[in-house]
C-alpha cells in the first residue's frame, strides 16, 4: 500500500514499477494518515504485508491481497 499524498512524490514512484516487475499486488490509499491508523507513531507513507509460514493471519491476509488484486483487474 502506498499513500498517494507521500512528499515528495518521487520518493514511492519507482514502487509501483518494481511491484509490477515482481508481481507483487500493490494498491494506492488516498492519505497517509489511512496507512498510519495502525498505531503508528510518526508518518507513513508506505506499508507491506509478508506471510510467515504457521501465521494464525494466513487466510486474512491471503484475503486483502485476493481483494486488492481484483481491484487490479
Amino acid at each position: 500500500m502506498m499513500a498517494a499524498d507521500a512528499e515528495p512524490l518521487e520518493i514511492i514512484l519507482n514502487l509501483p514499477l518494481l511491484c509490477e516487475d515482481k508481481n507483487v499486488p500493490y494498491v494506492f490509499v488516498r492519505f497517509k494518515q489511512a496507512l498510519g491508523r495502525a498505531g503508528v507513531s510518526r508518518p507513513v507513507i508506505t506499508c507491506s504485508i509478508t506471510i510467515k509460514e504457521g501465521s494464525q493471519r494466513k487466510q486474512q491476509i491471503q484475503s486483502i491481497q485476493r481483494s486488492i488484486e481484483r481491484l487490479l483487474v
